[in-house]
């Protein structure tokens, strides 16, 4: 399992190269990347049978001639297939090698999804398949296809024979759990729907057990924090000094930190709420106290663009009360971060906002007493840890605007308190939701065009950064240079993804938040650390490749000013998509996505880098995992336990920060 990828057939330095690139230069690293989905090609569907938005395998001929040329900007390749039920048309874009592989005879055994606009029906992107079976589809990496990289999974399959199963025997068999070796195996090359599932079960509760276990770790290390003392008159004072009146669940929450921060174990506490509910003036509230009670307060925000939004935030607020705030942010000069670093070390900023540069070397501070983080999902334990390094044990306080259902969130957040602003501030607009499929595409153009005439912006985000075969869904490059040069060519267009340079992404963001972009088509790096109040119109491009929590969290960017704002969903009408269209609850809507989706997609991220890529959980088997733990623990120093702590221990060693792992 540790053999070099070199040994591989057909890995030569070049195709060496971009694995390494990807992260992956073992056997080992190989196999445990796992299929991000897969393609059914066992059962072939006839035409005359697709459906607008179903993918499929189909056995096809060409019909007639191959067109190929390029389109405003993009390579295009169309043609017309047919088999014995019809004929239907194709295109695929920038993949110019398809022209000589169509011309080249057939029949072809394709596998894509059926869309249908002002065109009529066509199937969009058809990767080419030889093999029958149930196929795995890994995520791209650039200069190695999909079926070269299959190719060295299963020459690397055999190297998992004899390999030891890193769970112990007795919990597997209480458990009912595949080897470890067998589920990779099936994982990879499944022979049946039934052996897929029967390993994905096994590589999620492997994951989730090792999570929760984690978690135990964090926890077993709280010592004695620093002790906040306020008297509940503080918060009363707090709020009559906003511009607004609070809700009633903001006054709760405010209440519960307030004590929290007044016991002698320090606070660890997560508030999670809707996009609008006032988690960022409860946070600021806590800061106040904070700061009235001797100590000194940061907040971490996971852009530049969030962390200036909550400065000048904090700024407008706080600074009448008498308290100093900071900005600390990596892109600073020199000159700067010296100054600030200084102004952070004596005390003199009480309240201190910045992003990641709040944990980097060199920053020292006076009496750290509170530590804010937003976005958790966005940092996970490692940074959050690593802030709250840098006092004595503060009160940590992270906040979540993504909405989990409680009893999930109770055990994935295991080592935190939970509170809920489960009420939304009067007088806000809620976000109008339509999906819209392909042949009122125009008419979304011109209400575009509309917005901006009167003043307003745009959002298109786009699941990909670029064309991938693999993947059947819009790219930002793409959709990008087609409005720019075609339906929307008048209007000030920006694009925005995170493969671009970290100043670069912020200058555009900076732009379109200063109303000097009138559409930005990005990726899901929007989904947080942007508030454009200007914002009306939010367009979500192959919005069925996204889950319902994801969709929603994306539908929060606008609706944030006085005017109605617009959510479109480029998408085939189906019930999942519909319930957006029906409320605007995230807690409900992210029930919803647990149940459809499993628990596992809910989080958005991999904990561990290594498995569940594309294996999703359900809640039964995280409540599974979280019992297993819970009786493991009872007794740390059982050979079981010990063995499951210690896999926890080299697991997330990088993620937990080396204070929950002594």
């Amino acid at each position: 399992m540790e053999r070099a990828l070199s040994q591989l057939k057909a890995v030569g330095p070049k195709r060496m190269e971009a694995l390494q690139a990807a992260g992956i230069d073992t056997v080992r690293q190989l196999l445990c990347r796992l299929p991000v989905d897969y393609r059914d090609m066992s059962r072939v569907t006839p035409l005359a049978q697709l459906r607008p938005g179903q993918a499929a395998a189909v056995w096809v001929r060409l019909l007639g001639r191959v067109q190929a040329g390029y389109f405003r900007g993009l390579h295009i390749t169309r043609c017309r297939l047919e088999d014995e039920s019809g004929q239907m048309a194709a295109v695929w874009y920038n993949q110019p090698w398809v022209k000589k592989k169509l011309e080249g005879g057939g029949p072809f055994l394709l596998y894509g999804r059926m869309e249908s606009g002002t065109g009529g029906t066509r199937l969009v992107c058809p990767a080419f398949e030889e093999e029958r079976g149930i196929l795995p589809v890994y995520a791209p990496v650039k200069g190695i296809p999909q079926k070269t990289y299959r190719s060295l999974v299963a020459q690397a399959l055999p190297c998992l024979e004899g390999e030891p199963d890193p769970l112990p025997q007795g919990l597997r068999r209480r458990r009912g759990l595949m080897d470890w070796a067998q589920a990779l195996r099936a994982a990879h090359a499944p022979q049946d729907r039934q052996e897929l599932e029967a390993a994905r079960r096994r590589l999620a509760f492997e994951e989730l057990l090792l999570f929760q276990a984690a978690l135990w770790l964090c926890r077993g290390s709280a010592r004695e924090g620093i002790r906040i003392d306020s008297a509940p008159e503080r918060a009363e004072a707090f709020w009559r000094l906003m511009p607004f009146p609070p809700t009633g669940a903001q006054r709760r929450v405010l209440e519960e930190i307030r004590r929290d921060m007044a016991a002698a174990a320090p606070m660890a506490r997560l508030v999670q709420g809707d996009v609008g509910c006032g988690k960022t003036a409860v946070a600021l509230g806590a800061l106040t106290l904070c700061v009235q009670g001797g100590c000194q307060g940061a907040l971490m925000a996971p852009t530049e663009v969030l962390a200036r939004q909550h400065f000048e935030s904090a700024q407008s607020l706080l600074a009448p009360m008498g308290i100093r705030v900071g900005l600390l942010l990596g892109s600073l000069s020199q000159r700067e971060k010296r100054l600030a670093h200084e102004a952070v070390a004596r005390g003199d900023w009480q309240v201190v906002i910045g992003t990641h540069a709040l944990i980097s070397q060199g920053v020292e501070y006076a009496r750290l007493g509170l530590v804010v983080t937003d976005e958790q999902h966005r940092f996970g334990v490692r940074q959050r840890t690593a802030l709250s390094q840098k006092g004595q044990a503060p009160n940590v306080l992270v906040m979540s605007a993504t909405p989990i259902p409680r009893t999930l969130s109770l055990i994935l957040y295991g080592d935190l308190d939970i509170s809920v602003i489960d009420e939304m501030p009067p007088g806000r607009w809620p976000v109008r939701t339509r999906v819209v499929p392909e042949d009122k595409r125009e008419g979304l153009y011109r209400f575009i065009a509309e917005q901006a005439a009167q003043g307003h912006q745009t959002y298109v985000v786009c699941p990909l950064v670029e064309e991938s075969e693999a993947v059947e869904a819009s790219s930002a490059e793409a959709v990008y240079e087609r409005l720019r040069q075609g339906p929307l060519a008048g209007l000030r267009l920006g694009l925005a993804h995170g493969r671009m340079k970290s100043g670069e992404l912020s200058a555009v963001l900076e732009d379109f938040s200063r109303g000097n972009i009138d559409v930005l088509v990005a990726t899901t790096v929007v989904e947080v650390g942007v508030n454009v109040p200007n914002a009306t119109v939010m367009v979500i491009e192959s919005a069925e490749r996204f889950g319902l929590a994801q969709l929603h969290q994306l539908r929060g960017r606008v609706g944030r000013g006085a005017d109605q704002a617009w959510c479109f969903l480029m998408a085939q009408p189906n019930q999942r998509l519909q319930l957006l269209c029906q409320t605007n609850d995230g807690f409900v809507i992210a029930q919803k996505d647990m149940e459809l989706r499993g628990a596992g997609e809910i989080l958005g991220t991999r904990q561990s880098g290594l498995t569940m890529q594309g294996m999703g959980a359900d809640a039964r088997l995280l409540k599974e995992a979280h019992d297993e733990v819970r009786s493991l623990l009872k007794d740390a120093h059982d050979p079981e336990a010990a063995q499951v702590l210690a896999l926890a221990r080299r697991t997330f060693r990088n993620q937990l920060g080396q204070i929950a792992m002594n």
